[in-house]
């Protein structure tokens, strides 16, 4: 009996150790890929997608097709392997336009090692896709147990409706026995309210109609609310504060002015040095995403919205070439002001320093962009009232008056050097 004892406990601890030891292996393999997948949308996505050629070739199949040695040296450094003359390197290179792959000094073995398990992983979920479903055969075969089942469950549901379909119709007639009962007497109070209700009012009418005094004030405070309300119609004819139109790419400032940090001048070179700031053409647009697809948040695929600038340039990612039927885009135009008033971007950008936040408000947060200032005439002439001059400018040096009140430590406004003139603002 020990020795029966000693062998089955023997074997219980070999399976359990047995146990634990798959289950180890299995949870750092999916450490791997998780590692793997981190990795490769940060690093790859920008190029490569696991089942479709991008910038560089589809990543399915590269296990097979080299060894994991040979991956990583590529990895590490793809043009130290070009220029040793590895005949798969020189090949590859040269089957891609001789495009250079970035080098990835700074990954060690071990994440370049959970990428290509991770690459392997998608592959295998890819190659399985289709798959699904060749079971149906089978299940078909259970489906007259299945169908059985839900005949005998539908008639248990049939007789416990039935069952609750009578003691419904008990409950209904006995309710039906109160309401009738009392409904006499709830009709009376109903009738007597109504009546009371109606003196009421007809005694306050009569009250108010003969007190002259009341009903001249009524009226005039009638008049003034309609005064007030018609002057703040009027005066906000023509003012779009809160506009935001829907465009027809959505553009978001957050992420490009926001979270990137781009200038911008960069897209909207004319704010610097003409009257209009400008809209930038779609090339300005292909300087970045050119190689940005965004494909790492639509599952390998190019973004929605970037594809719609692909679309109005006649532009075929997968071949990189511009084809003969270019469309412009057709954005709504936000912020516009009367063609009789004036307005130069260059002069307020460049020569007065004012911040785009200014008059467009907190553009780096808006995801959509809206009109954030009325832009009215009373806006203009409050900002030239307590905006200060940037003396550090060559165009006042020609201004002597503004010179004698700086020599005097005197403040100066725009509008005490003519920012309240009217040939300042309109033609």
């Amino acid at each position: 009996m020990r020795n029966i004892s000693s062998v089955l406990g023997r074997l219980a601890k070999s399976v359990s150790v047995g146990l634990v030891l798959f289950f180890a292996v299995t949870m750092a393999h999916a450490q791997d890929v998780k590692e793997g997948e981190t990795l490769f949308k940060s690093k790859c996505t920008t190029c490569h997608s696991v089942t479709r050629n991008m910038v560089g070739p589809a990543l399915a199949g590269m296990s097979e097709r080299h060894s994991e040695e040979w991956l990583i040296s590529w990895i590490h450094n793809s043009q130290a392997m070009i220029a040793s003359g590895d005949e798969a390197a020189v090949q590859l290179f040269n089957d891609w336009n001789k495009l250079v792959m970035t080098s990835f000094t700074d990954l060690s073995d071990d994440q370049i090692k959970s990428i290509i398990a991770y690459v392997d992983a998608e592959e295998a979920k890819a190659a399985a896709g289709p798959a699904e479903g060749t079971g149906a055969g089978a299940a078909g075969a259970q489906s007259s147990d299945a169908n059985t089942l839900m005949i005998l469950g539908l008639l248990a549901i049939v007789v416990l409706a039935v069952i609750v379909i009578v003691v419904l119709n008990r409950v209904i007639r006995t309710l039906e026995k109160v309401i009738a009962g009392n409904q006499a007497a709830i009709e009376a109070a109903q009738a007597e309210n109504e009546e009371y209700e109606e003196n009421r009012f007809g005694k306050f009418a009569r009250a108010f109609v003969r007190n002259k005094k009341l009903v001249g004030f009524a009226v005039l405070m009638l008049v003034a609310l309609l005064g007030v309300w018609g002057w703040n119609t009027m005066w906000n004819v023509g003012v779009h504060t809160g506009y935001q139109p829907v465009q027809p790419i959505k553009f978001s400032h957050q992420i490009h002015a926001g979270v990137n940090q781009i200038e911008c001048q960069y897209c909207h070179g004319g704010a610097f040095k003409s009257k209009n700031a400008s809209i930038p053409s779609a090339n300005v647009c292909m300087n970045c995403h050119n190689t940005v697809t965004a494909a790492d948040h639509y599952d390998g695929e190019t973004s929605p919205e970037i594809a719609k600038i692909y679309k109005a340039l006649d532009y075929d990612p997968a071949t990189r070439e511009y084809g003969n039927n270019p469309k412009p885009i057709e954005w709504v135009r936000i912020h516009n002001l009367p063609d009789f008033a004036y307005f130069n971007h260059s002069q307020h950008v460049s020569v007065a320093g004012v911040e785009c936040q200014t008059c467009h408000g907190p553009i780096e947060t808006m995801e959509e962009v809206y009109q954030y200032s009325p832009l009215t005439m009373k806006w203009c002439v409050d900002c030239h009232k307590t905006t200060e001059v940037n003396t550090n400018n060559e165009y006042y040096d020609q201004l002597i008056e503004a010179h004698e009140k700086l020599k005097k430590g005197e403040k100066m406004t725009a509008a005490m050097i003519g920012g309240l003139e009217c040939g300042k603002c309109h033609y």
